[in-house]
């Protein structure tokens, strides 16, 4: 029921902060972004996201598939999508995933981790059990209501593994919300390693595409040299005071 509300207040909170955002962020080195919706997200979902990201100087690549129903064909179309773009740029991309385009993005990383540069995910339940990705049973019900599929089915078709929380090996950082009302934050959370991290905001599902705290996350991340990768540091300015301690899986 809060869903909304806290997403239209963080909206809000971004048109007040956005020169401040911008002023703020670390500049990008104009490597490309490919940021994947949310389950019935489409590009529009993450359009502010990405003007973000070519305001800092980065190429912001909409995924061009629609409203992400869950379709295991869109999946396929996402990996051909990566897969023209690193052949024509000839550089490694990083990928930002929401939701259900996160689970996506960690797997491009899978198949092409040659090619992938880093991974943000946003409330991305990718470490779930088929009982365990969606905080209420109504939001399951939804994705096989639209997709047609049933969520096992789904998980066994495109992510047939023992441990989701196997290591991409490549920079990683798994965002999330403890006061998530979608996905089950628990699902969200990764286990930490040399490559891998968490961090903790204080967000809405859906509004974490346009929160500024999350913003501020992804830009700090992406600037970050891949061959000299360290974790978000949550210590730095005033930091602590706005994001909590993370959690290790």
């Amino acid at each position: 029921m809060w869903e909304l509300p806290r997403v239209l207040l963080e909206t809000s909170r971004l048109g007040l902060t956005w020169p401040l955002l911008l002023q703020q962020a670390p500049r990008g080195d104009g490597h490309a972004v490919m940021v994947l919706p949310g389950f019935m997200g489409g590009d529009d979902s993450t359009l502010v996201l990405r003007r973000f990201l070519t305001s800092l100087g980065y190429v912001a690549l909409p995924w061009l598939h629609g409203r992400n129903v869950g379709n295991p064909h869109q999946f396929d179309g996402a990996l051909m999508r990566f897969y023209r773009a690193h052949h024509k740029s000839g550089e490694k991309i990083s990928i930002v995933g929401q939701s259900l385009g996160g689970i996506y993005a960690r797997e491009i990383a899978r198949h092409f981790p040659y090619a992938v540069r880093s991974v943000i995910t946003l409330g991305s339940p990718f470490a779930g059990s088929d009982d365990e990705h969606t905080a209420v049973p109504m939001v399951r019900r939804l994705f096989e209501l639209v997709s047609g599929h049933q969520t096992s089915e789904m998980r066994k078709r495109m992510f047939d593994r023992d441990n989701p929380r196997a290591p991409l090996g490549l920079p990683s950082t798994a965002i999330y919300s403890k006061t998530d009302a979608v996905a089950a934050w628990l699902a969200c959370v990764d286990q930490e390693s040399e490559l891998a991290e968490n961090v903790e905001v204080r967000a809405s599902h859906t509004g974490m595409a346009v929160n500024p705290d999350v913003l501020h996350v992804i830009a700090d991340r992406l600037a970050q040299d891949p061959d000299n990768w360290q974790r978000f540091d949550r210590n730095q300015g005033c930091r602590a005071w706005i994001y909590p301690e993370p959690v290790n899986a």
